[in-house]
């Protein structure tokens, strides 16, 4: 197997970014496990941050555009 040092985001469609995002989020909401919703927030986080937009400006941007 091939070592994995670093993981690109260009390798990932915007559906399934949305879904990984999503997928997060309930995972979290229906387990109460707040290791996925603080990583859903992170990662969200990032990316607002590297777009220069809202949490709801980004995922909107996903939603439309998936």
């Amino acid at each position: 197997m091939e070592s994995i040092e670093q993981v690109s985001i260009n390798d990932l469609s915007k559906r399934d970014l949305l879904l990984l995002i999503k997928a997060l989020e309930y995972t979290g909401e229906s387990t109460k496990l707040e290791e996925f919703l603080n990583l859903k927030n992170n990662i969200v986080k990032e990316l607002c941050f590297l777009t220069e937009s809202t949490e709801e400006e980004f995922i909107h941007y996903l939603e439309e555009n998936s």
